[in-house]
C-alpha cells in the first residue's frame, strides 16, 4: 500500500491532537478521508505504539452521532469530544468517512464497497508505527454493517468488535429485503441522505430539487423507476435503490461480501464480539443470526444484548406509544451506560486489563408486566424487566403451537381440515403500517409499540379510529383471555396453507398482545409485538422465483416474524393477524407476477387461508416459575 503522509497535527486539547482528513488510498486508488486522534504532549503526538479504536461511517466523521449519550448525559457527544475521551483512556482513535460520503472520494453505492474498503483501511492502520497491532471496532447501524463486512475478509490487527444494531447476516432476508419483499426504509433513507451527498453539497440546485419533492406523494406512486423518483436528482442514489428493489433473486448479487456474513461464518475472525439490538429495531434477525452462527468457539467469546428499544435508542424507555418502564434503559441495568460498557470491553481485549467478564451471556429484555394504565405522559404502561441466560434461544424455553380456527379463535387444538377463509387483496388499498420493528422511515413511518388502530399520523390510514381488524382483508385470530401469564421468548414462525388466483401475491403475519378494555382504554389496546411477510413467487426457493400456476392449489409457506420476548399477561389475548400487505414497511405486491419493482399495473388477488394442521403459529414459552 502506498505511503501516506499524515496531515499536520492540530491541537484539540493540551493532551490530544488530530490529523484531519488523512487520505488513505484504497486498492482502486480512491482515497478515504480519515481523522486520527492521538495523545500528545506540548502539541506533539506521542510515538509510543498504542491500541486503536476504529469506526467507519457514512454519517460524517466530523459530526455528532445521535446516540452517543446516556440518561445522565442526554446530549450526544460530538465525534471530537468522544475521541478526546477515548484517547485519554489510552487509545488512538480513528474516524473514517465511507466512500462517496462527506470528505471521502469515490461514488457511494450503499453497502457494496465496505468490505474491501474496511480491509484496506485496516491494512494501512496496522502498518503504522504508532499502532500496536490491536484494533477494536465499534459503531451503530451502518457503522455496524461496515464492521461485519470488513471482518468477513479477516483484516490484520482486528482484536474485538462492538456491533450495535446492524451487520448483515443476509441482507436479502433482513435489512434490504425480507420474505422476498423490499423494505421501504431503503427509499426513505436514500431520500434523506441524498440531501447530504457530495453532489447536493456541491450543487445547491440538486439539494433544492430534492427538498422540493413531495416524498409522501411519491410513496403513493410506487414502484419508482429510473428518472421517475424523488431521488432522480442524484443518479448514484437512485441507481442503487432501484437495483436493490428490482433484484429479487437470491444469487451472487446478494452473496457479495458485505451483504452476506452468513457465507463467511466458517472463516470469521476469532475475536470477542458484542452483538446488540432491540425488539423494535429492524435488525433483530441479523443480530440473532450472527450470534447463532458464530457462537460456540471459546476463542470467539460473544455477548448478546436485546433491549425493548427502537434503533439505537438505548437510553430511553418509551417507544412509539408504549412505556416499557424504568428498567427499559441500558443505563443502570446492563451497566452504568453504553460508553462505560464499551470502555470495559476495550480495556479487557485491547489493553489486557482485568475487567469483569462480559461475554458468554444473553441479556434479554422481557417486555410486559406493567399496569396497562395510561401513564402521566399519555402512554401505555406495558413495562418489562431484564432476564439473563447462558444462551439464545433461551435453553429453558418450551414450544407452544397455536392453530387458527374457523370461529376466528386461536387454540392449541387444530381444527378439522377443510375450512377456508378468503379475502380480496387490492394493491391500491394496502393495509397501513402502524409501528413495529422499523428504522430510517422518517418522515413517512416510525417504529415502536402502537395500538393497531388507524390514525392520521400513520401513512396510508384512510379510516382514523377504525381498528385494522375491521378491514375485510385482515383475518384476525385470538386466544381466549389467558388464565395465567404467558412469557413468549424466542423465534416466531407462522406456517400457512394458502391459495391464490394471482400469479404472485404476498401473505403477512402479525403477533399482537391484546389488552382487555379498561377505564383508560375502553376498547382495549392491541399492541404490535412482531410481524413478517412472504412473497409467494419464492415458495420453491429464494433462488427460484416462479409464478403461481392457475391449477397449483394449496401452497404451504413459512412466514418469519421477528423473534421477541414478551409477557402476555393474565387476562390478555394473544392475537395473530393474517393479510397480504403492510405498507409502507414493505413494498406492495401488484399481484401481476411482473418482475420485481417494475409493474405499473395491479390486479386484485383472491387469497385464501386453509385451516388445519398446515396453518399454525409456533412460539417458544418460558416454563412457569
Amino acid at each position: 500500500m502506498p505511503l501516506v503522509a499524515l496531515t499536520p497535527a492540530e491541537p484539540v486539547t493540551q493532551d490530544v491532537v488530530v490529523h484531519r482528513n488523512v487520505m488513505i488510498p484504497m486498492r482502486d486508488g480512491v482515497r478515504l478521508a480519515t481523522d486520527i486522534y492521538r495523545p500528545a504532549s506540548g502539541g506533539r503526538p506521542l510515538e509510543d505504539p498504542l491500541p486503536v479504536i476504529f469506526e467507519r461511517t457514512p454519517y460524517d466523521k466530523s459530526g455528532t452521532p445521535r446516540t452517543e449519550l446516556s440518561v445522565a448525559e442526554p446530549v450526544s457527544k460530538s465525534r471530537a469530544d468522544l475521541a478526546v475521551l477515548l484517547v485519554r483512556q489510552g487509545y488512538i482513535v480513528i474516524w473514517q468517512d465511507c466512500r462517496g460520503r462527506f470528505a471521502s472520494e469515490g461514488r457511494f453505492t450503499k453497502y457494496v464497497n465496505e468490505a474491501e474498503d474496511g480491509f484496506d483501511a485496516m491494512v494501512w492502520i496496522e502498518a503504522q508505527p504508532w499502532n500496536n497491532s490491536r484494533i477494536g471496532t465499534m459503531g451503530l447501524s451502518y457503522d455496524a454493517h461496515v464492521q461485519m463486512a470488513m471482518a468477513c475478509l479477516n483484516p490484520p490487527g482486528l482484536a474485538c468488535m462492538a456491533v450495535d444494531s446492524g451487520g448483515f447476516s443476509n441482507a436479502f432476508s433482513c435489512g434490504i429485503r425480507q420474505g422476498g419483499a423490499f423494505e421501504m426504509k431503503q427509499v426513505t433513507w436514500a431520500y434523506s441522505h441524498a440531501k447530504d451527498s457530495p453532489l447536493a453539497a456541491s450543487d445547491p440546485g440538486v439539494l433544492a430539487a430534492i427538498e422540493a419533492e413531495d416524498l409522501a406523494g411519491w410513496m403513493a406512486r410506487t414502484p419508482w423507476t429510473k428518472g421517475r423518483s424523488p431521488i432522480k436528482w442524484d443518479p448514484d442514489f437512485e441507481a442503487y435503490v432501484l437495483e436493490q428493489w428490482q433484484h429479487g433473486t437470491f444469487d451472487d448479487f446478494w452473496k457479495r461480501t458485505g451483504l452476506w456474513a452468513a457465507g463467511h461464518y466458517a472463516t470469521f475472525p476469532k475475536v470477542p464480539i458484542i452483538f446488540m439490538s432491540s425488539w423494535y429495531d429492524v435488525y433483530v434477525p441479523t443480530t440473532l443470526e450472527n450470534y447463532a452462527g458464530l457462537k460456540g468457539d471459546p476463542a470467539r467469546p460473544l455477548t448478546l444484548i436485546m433491549g425493548p428499544w427502537t434503533h439505537g435508542n438505548r437510553s430511553r424507555s418509551t417507544f412509539g406509544d408504549v412505556d416499557f418502564g424504568p428498567a427499559a434503559t441500558f443505563d443502570g441495568q446492563i451497566d452504568r451506560d453504553w460508553l462505560t460498557y464499551r470502555l470495559k470491553f476495550f480495556a479487557r481485549w485491547l489493553k489486557d486489563e482485568d475487567q469483569p467478564a462480559q461475554d458468554g451471556r444473553a441479556h434479554v429484555f422481557l417486555m410486559g408486566g406493567g399496569s396497562g394504565m395510561r401513564t402521566s405522559a399519555g402512554h401505555l404502561d406495558h413495562g418489562g424487566h431484564w432476564i439473563e441466560a447462558p444462551d439464545w434461544p433461551i435453553p429453558a424455553a418450551e414450544p407452544l403451537v397455536l392453530y387458527p380456527r374457523p370461529d376466528m379463535s386461536l387454540a392449541v387444538d387444530a381444527p378439522e381440515t377443510g375450512a377456508v377463509l378468503g379475502y380480496d387483496f387490492d394493491p391500491r388499498d394496502p393495509v397501513p403500517t402502524i409501528g413495529g420493528a422499523l428504522t430510517s422511515g422518517e418522515p413517512i413511518f416510525t417504529g415502536g409499540g402502537f395500538d393497531q388502530v388507524e390514525a392520521p399520523e400513520f401513512y396510508g390510514c384512510r379510516n382514523p379510529g377504525m381498528p385494522l381488524t375491521a378491514r375485510p382483508d385482515v383475518l384476525s385470530f385470538e386466544t381466549a383471555p389467558l388464565a395465567e401469564d404467558l412469557a413468549v421468548v424466542g423465534p416466531v414462525v407462522v406456517r400457512l396453507a394458502v391459495s391464490t388466483d394471482a400469479p404472485d401475491t404476498d401473505f403477512t403475519a402479525k403477533l399482537v398482545d391484546v389488552y382487555p378494555p379498561s377505564a383508560d382504554y375502553p376498547r382495549g389496546y392491541a399492541l404490535i409485538i412482531s410481524d413478517g411477510i412472504f412473497r409467494l413467487r419464492y415458495r420453491k426457493g429464494w433462488d427460484r422465483p416462479e409464478p403461481v400456476a392457475q391449477d397449483e392449489g394449496v401452497i404451504e409457506i413459512e412466514i418469519n416474524p421477528f423473534a421477541t420476548a414478551n409477557l402476555f399477561a393474565k387476562g390478555h389475548r394473544l392475537r395473530l393477524d393474517v393479510s397480504s400487505s403492510n405498507y409502507p414497511k414493505f413494498d406492495v405486491n401488484p399481484n401481476t407476477g411482473a418482475p420485481e419493482g417494475t409493474s405499473r399495473m395491479t390486479r386484485i388477488a383472491r387469497n385464501q387461508v386453509h385451516l388445519g394442521q398446515g396453518t399454525r403459529i409456533e412460539l417458544m414459552r418460558l416454563p412457569k416459575g
